[in-house]
Order: C-alpha cells, then sequence, then structure tokens
C-alpha cells in the first residue's frame, strides 16, 4: 500500500510541476488558477510522501518519488511544452526509470 501512496504522490508532483509551467504560460486569472492547482497538488504529493516514508526507508522513498516526479515531468514537457526529445534525453530518461524500478526491487519492504 505505501508503494501505492508513493507513485500516487509522484504523479502529484507532476502535476504540480506541470501547473507551475502551464502558469508561466498564461497571464491574469488563468494564472491564477494554476497556481492554485500547484498549490494543490504540490499538498496531497508532500502529504502521500510522508505517509509512505512511515514504512518505506526515506533515501529509496525519497529517490523513487522525484524519479517519478522527474519521468513525468520529461514526457509532459516532451509531450504538452513540445520540449525537444532528443536521443539523450531519451537514453538518461530510461537509465533514471531502470534506476527507479532496481530501487523498488532491492528495498527491503
Amino acid at each position: 500500500m505505501n508503494w501505492i501512496l508513493l507513485i500516487i504522490g509522484g504523479l502529484f508532483e507532476v502535476g504540480f510541476a506541470s501547473c507551475l509551467g502551464k502558469a508561466n504560460e498564461t497571464k491574469g486569472v488563468e494564472s491564477t488558477y494554476w497556481m492554485l492547482g500547484f498549490v494543490v497538488c504540490l499538498t496531497i504529493s508532500m502529504l502521500l510522501l510522508y505517509k509512505a516514508t512511515q514504512e518505506l526507508p526515506i533515501g529509496t522513498a525519497y529517490a523513487v518519488w522525484t524519479g517519478i516526479g522527474a519521468v513525468g515531468t520529461v514526457l509532459v514537457g516532451i509531450l504538452v511544452f513540445k520540449e525537444p526529445a532528443t536521443f539523450w534525453r531519451i537514453f538518461f530518461l530510461t537509465t533514471l526509470i531502470a534506476s527507479i524500478i532496481g530501487l523498488k526491487f532491492v528495498s527491503s519492504h
């Protein structure tokens, strides 16, 4: 169950980073709504990370949480914000995914 909470927390990390990106692209009230989404996603993400670390090792949980956020944010950047999908970006994204999976498998919980 804690791994599920951690994964969901990582997805909300993608959400807060994406909201921040959209807030930077918009103006006025629309930007305010994106910033509100940022705060909501940030709060949920941190609460889920906190809950997961009550049972999972902090180092592993934090690395997985940030890894999910990093991978997801890069993918959103490529798909939504039209950032470049160069060979090296995809290569290192793949190694990051492999590292996240590896940490999950070697964790004692």
